[in-house]
């Protein structure tokens, strides 16, 4: 094991190839996104794909890691902030940078071994889910509010993974129709939501630490589904009270052959107009 990574030997003797061999999307690399970039560098994974549409503005500077003035001056690329960062802890790290929506270019999470999704809506958040669920993927989301709470705020939050075979987010509840007809109804935008770095970089690194645990043994304990919920008010995570009303339950809603499983897929180059780096990607299916 290298010096740099002689501090986390405890994740296991092959964490170090394990982890640089892992292919990891980020689907938006805002403030939450970019924490995860970050740190997925430092842990040592070398592979990595990041999308997101947008450039960098003034309204970022309160959260977005890796960002600068001169970044909102010249409206750089979230997706370039982003792979800067990375190359700065690891320059040898293979990274595409995706500016388009990542539907897109979806072929590109064929061969990912996890999704993580920093997306603002919860339409994102289905469609991200079923996608992964066709390419056999796991998926860790995150995301986080600040609503009005009589004359002062709460702060919240979520970190979820869902695996093809366990429960899905219309199982935990946290998608439901009404919530998807509410966002409808406001056209599916986020709007301006508060966020804070501090809330973001919590929700960021619970799921870091969550990834980890599924690709090195460093922890006997493990399991196929995991609901977090984030207490800003109180500066606490704990697992959410509907994993044990789901408890001996399986999901209803990726049953069929016709759901699961990439229909389209066949071995291809996976490579991109919109990236920075090509590289030679093979599905699993």
């Amino acid at each position: 094991m290298r010096e740099r990574y002689k501090r986390q030997s405890f994740l296991g003797s092959r964490s170090e190839e394990v982890l640089s061999s892992c292919v990891v999307a980020i689907v938006g690399v805002g403030g939450g996104g970019s924490h995860v970039a970050q740190q997925l560098a430092h842990l040592g994974v070398q592979t990595f794909r990041l999308f997101d549409p947008d450039h960098a503005e003034e309204s970022n500077l309160n959260r977005l890691i890796g960002a600068t003035a001169r970044d909102v001056s010249e409206k750089t690329r979230k997706t370039v902030i982003a792979s800067r960062l990375i190359r700065g802890i690891n320059p040898n790290a293979q990274v595409m940078e995706i500016n388009t929506a990542w539907q897109e270019s979806h072929r590109l999470l064929r061969d990912c071994d996890v999704i993580f999704g920093s997306v603002d809506t919860y339409v994102a958040r289905r469609e991200l889910e079923i996608t992964a669920r066709r390419y056999m993927v796991p998926y860790l989301d995150i995301g986080m509010d600040v609503l009005p709470l009589e004359d002062q705020f709460t702060v919240s939050g979520q970190v979820i993974l869902t695996m093809p075979g366990g429960l899905c987010m219309w199982c935990l509840g946290f998608l439901r129709d009404e919530l998807i007809a509410q966002e409808a109804q406001r056209y599916g935008a986020a709007g301006d939501h508060p966020q804070v770095v501090w809330a973001n970089g919590v929700l960021a690194s619970t799921a870091v630490g969550v990834f980890t645990q599924l690709f090195t043994p460093w922890h006997w304990r493990h399991a196929t589904t995991i609901y977090l919920e984030y207490d800003g008010n109180t500066h606490t995570v704990a697992a959410s009270n509907r994993l044990r009303y789901m408890e001996g339950k399986s999901c209803p809603h990726f049953r069929s052959h016709q759901e699961l499983g990439d229909p389209f897929w066949v071995p291809e180059k996976a490579s991109d107009p919109h990236t920075s780096t090509t590289r030679e990607g093979y599905g699993k299916r």
